[in-house]
């Protein structure tokens, strides 16, 4: 059978029996969308999007998003019959122990899912962050005659990727940057879990993406793929980014389920998805797939390895005439950090006091030259932050530079996502700043960041009680445990200014995402010829200064700010003939990988130990035992400068010091 719209309908009906068949095999999932979904799905995969089945990773793929991830059977499905290294076999193991098919699309697990997605919304700010690196790039790498990026980014969204508050926000950002390379498909099925969407959502979906600066479209039937391929063509033509609305209907054509919440989630039901089948005139035969079929799947690849040997015979005449551009354009996609680029620097003079967000500002503009795929900026708190590159472009509609600085807006939600989708793209290092009381409002793009073990990072300050005035609402007293909670997050708190450097450098070579937390107030640089190198910051823990050979009688623990009251109360105690070890501890997770040989030395058991840090204290247990004295917070700060604030909430040396000989007693 040759036939294209044969194939086509041949497709669309495998699409939708190995999506029912994969969730009842499960007895879990959601069947209905992905049957909607067919006839765009297959469009996209097989007529719609540049991309090479024999290569994920191809550089200049169209980058396509399944925000609505538990539709993810629609995904399995495409990648199998367009040719991807995803059997039936796996289709089969769908939601189960090791598969390549989880419940939810998973980046680096399955090939050809560019993103993890499943928390409604954050799919959509990958998007936006995706179609953000690939402008940077053009910019960055593309010379006349020689595009070697060019790209688009498509995405797929449901009802509740459009209702929640972080695809707003990306959105908007998406449509002032003028985003044409961003074309996002919106399934209006009309269906939420729990009924239909006028149960809560009754706007004028188009117009608001119309008023964000987008191009909007209507297809009335998603089951016409001319209509689909044609508005997808008219978006390619649009200089801003592409809204098409397609109707769907949910579970289609379940003859007893579609158009209802039932098809949403679960499963359609044996009876049910028989009787389907008979109404698609399909065999019953459960994951069937018509042989005729390897035919499309070789057309997929066919389209794709053309469109890739094309482009690299662009790339080899690039890499003839600008070879220098070429090794780093290989170099940015291979997370290859340029050579020297921690050389020179900054080191800051003992005596000083110094914020280490001021710190963290130098560092940052020292390595932005030599670190040209450092793209990032501020949600509306770039002064405050010190997160901006100096003398590099900004993120604008149009800029005509290399884009690197970006004024997210007071938009914590949707730049959290969009660092994800860069991050994901590749070829760029993608970081964003705001205060750390407000990353809660990134936590789920964090929290998926983590899951992926994207390169993102965060320049979090005014880190603590030591913000002063603004009062509790603005003191994150719980941040540094909820941020350490999440496996594979390194969450850096430097002690001065030199342990920025340091830890800038740690942040940079961790495989996963980074966060710094960093002081609004200054902090003293310390003397370090009386103290331990700096560099070792970089171990995560280390011992910063000991009095007496014979080893310490107790070790005052510290993190950021609290370090400097650690040796506040060294002194104190020294002086009355106790050995003190003061260990500085920014970062956990690195001094979790150190060996244990190295660990025991730095926190050996059976000596006292006091912990010092102004916030919560959960946690610390893993550190010091549960036996040890804790001077953290477990109350909300308060509004009054910060000096008083420690005093009054007890994190002083003379409250260290007083722990520290009870211990002793």
């Amino acid at each position: 059978m040759g036939n294209p719209a044969q194939l086509d309908e041949l497709a669309i009906k495998t699409i939708r029996g190995l999506s029912m068949d994969a969730v009842q095999a499960a007895n879990s999932g959601h069947p209905g969308t992905p049957m909607a979904l067919a006839p765009l799905g297959w469009a996209l995969f097989s007529k719609l999007r540049r991309h090479d089945p024999a290569d994920p990773a191809w550089v200049d793929r169209d980058r396509f998003v399944l925000s609505c991830g538990h539709a993810s059977m629609l995904q399995y499905a495409l990648l199998h019959l367009s040719g991807y290294s995803l059997s039936l076999d796996d289709i089969r193991s769908f939601r189960q122990w090791g598969s390549l098919t989880p419940g939810h699309p998973e980046s680096h697990l399955t090939p050809g899912v560019e993103t993890t997605t499943g928390p409604l919304g954050q799919g959509f700010g990958n998007a936006v962050g995706m179609a953000m690196a690939e402008r940077h790039l053009v910019a960055r790498f593309n010379r006349p005659g020689h595009e070697v990026i060019d790209h688009r980014t498509w995405a797929i969204a449901s009802d509740g990727d459009i209702m929640e508050g972080v695809s707003s926000e990306a959105a908007s950002i998406a449509g002032h940057l003028r985003l044409g390379k961003l074309t996002v498909f919106w399934d209006d099925n009309r269906i939420t879990i729990d009924g239909r969407t006028d149960l809560t959502f009754s706007e004028d979906v188009l117009a608001r993406f119309s008023a964000y600066g987008w191009h909007t479209q209507s297809v009335d039937d998603g089951e016409d793929l001319a209509a689909l391929i044609a508005a997808a063509e008219a978006a390619k033509k649009d200089p801003r980014p592409s809204f098409v609305r397609v109707r769907t209907i949910i579970g289609r054509p379940s003859p007893n389920k579609q158009d209802t919440s039932s098809a949403h989630g679960a499963p359609l039901g044996a009876d049910e998805v028989i009787a389907t089948k008979q109404v698609m005139e399909w065999p019953t035969e459960p994951f069937f797939v018509p042989d005729e079929l390897a035919q499309a799947a070789e057309q997929v690849r066919a389209r794709g390895a053309e469109a890739h040997q094309a482009w690299k015979e662009v790339f080899a005449r690039y890499r003839s005439e600008l070879p220098d551009l070429a090794a780093e354009l290989e170099a940015s996609f291979s997370g290859e950090l340029a050579s020297g680029w921690d050389a020179d620097l900054p080191v800051f003079e003992a005596g000083q006091s110094i914020a280490t967000r001021k710190a963290s500002g130098a560092v940052l503009n020292a390595l932005a030259p030599k670190l040209e795929g450092l793209v990032g900026g501020s949600a509306d708190l770039a002064g405050s932050n010190n997160s901006q590159m100096k003398g590099f472009d900004g993120f604008l509609p149009d800029a005509e530079g290399v884009p690197r600085n970006v004024d997210w807006g007071v938009r914590e939600h949707a730049m959290g996502s969009a660092l994800n989708g860069m991050a994901l793209h590749g070829g760029v290092i993608p970081y964003g700043a705001t205060f750390l009381v407000f990353s809660d409002y990134m936590r789920p793009a964090i929290r998926l960041a983590a899951m992926m073990k994207l390169h993102t990072r965060y320049i979090f300050t005014h880190d603590s009680i030591g913000l002063g005035e603004d009062g509790p609402t603005h003191q994150p007293v719980e941040h540094l445990a909820a941020l350490r909670a999440i496996p594979n997050l390194a969450v850096f708190r430097p002690a001065d200014a030199n342990e920025v450097r340091e830890c800038w450098r740690a942040a940079l070579l961790w495989d996963g995402p980074a966060a710094l937390a960093l002081t609004r107030q200054g902090l003293p640089v310390l003397d370090r010829g009386a103290y331990a190198s700096a560099e070792k910051a970089g171990r995560g823990a280390y011992t910063l200064r000991e009095a007496g050979g014979g080893g310490p009688d107790v070790i005052l623990v510290g993190t950021g700010s609290e370090v400097a009251i650690a040796l506040d109360a060294a002194d104190t105690l020294e002086g009355e003939g106790t050995s003190v070890r003061v260990v500085s501890m920014p970062c956990w997770e690195l001094f979790s990988e150190q060996d244990e040989t190295y660990r025991n030395a730095v926190l050996p058991s059976g000596v006292p130990k006091v912990v010092i840090e102004a916030g919560i204290r959960q946690g610390w247990e893993r550190w010091v035992g549960s036996e040890a004295a804790f001077i953290t917070l477990e109350r909300f700060g308060a509004s009054a400068p910060y000096q008083e604030l420690y005093r009054k909430l007890g994190i002083t040396a003379e409250r260290a010091a007083a722990e520290a000989k009870r211990l002793l007693s």
